[in-house]
């Protein structure tokens, strides 16, 4: 296992995840808790440029995206406009997306198992999760109606869309967020196979750099 400091970053990274989660519920209502909410997205946004840049070759993309980023979603939120609603979560859809890659990437090529790589794993399944609701927001944004919620249309609900894009990568589909465009189901499509597929490849990875590891001349 690896010291303390080497997965702290790693660390950090899934706890800022899982805080932006838990508080969408409580922040999504009104004008000024909307704020603190875009505010607090920034956090994973900014930790995760940290552990790029951590990655050899993916220092300047990764802090020229996070720029990008969040400068589309502060001017967002200041302007209320929809074109650069659109653009803040375009951009924040490909951030994500280079992270995981990046992520995935680094993960892929790790030579021995420890806390670092076990919270990298469980940041990678949350940033698809964020991922794919950024697009959801996104279509809903310019495609008014896209998705039924408990049988009224919802197109603006950022709760409903992370909430459905969750239980849509774990598989579980309550049914009761409904996308309604071929379109739209055909990506909810998707993100089930790739919530299903991230847990085999990353599982298979991680025991076969342990087995690596247990097996290395050093430890025999």
């Amino acid at each position: 296992m690896r010291g303390k400091g080497p997965s702290q970053p790693d660390l950090f990274l899934l706890l800022s995840l899982l805080l932006v989660i838990l508080a969408y519920p409580l922040l999504d209502k009104g004008v000024a808790p909307r704020s603190i909410l875009t505010a607090l997205m920034f956090i994973p946004v900014i930790l995760a440029t940290v552990r790029l840049s951590q990655i050899k070759g993916w220092l300047w993309q990764s802090v020229l995206l996070m720029s990008a980023t969040v400068t589309a979603g502060i001017v967002a939120r200041i302007t209320a406009n929809r074109i650069a609603s659109g653009l803040r979560w375009g951009l924040l859809a490909a951030f994500l997306a280079f992270t995981v890659v990046g992520l995935f990437s680094y993960l892929r090529h790790v030579r021995s198992v420890g806390r670092a790589q076990l919270y990298t794993a469980a940041s990678i399944y949350l940033l698809l999760g964020m991922l794919w609701f950024a697009a959801y927001r996104l279509i809903a944004l310019y495609f008014p109606g896209s998705f039924l919620r408990g049988g009224h249309a919802s197109t603006d609900v950022e709760t409903d869309l992370l909430y459905f894009s969750l239980v849509t990568l774990s598989t579980v589909g309550y049914g009761d967020v409904t996308p309604l465009y071929g379109e739209v189901r055909i990506l909810a499509a998707l993100e089930a196979v790739t919530g299903v597929l991230d847990v085999a490849i990353t599982v298979a990875i991680l025991v076969s750099s342990y087995r690596r590891e247990s097996l290395s001349p050093e430890k025999v």
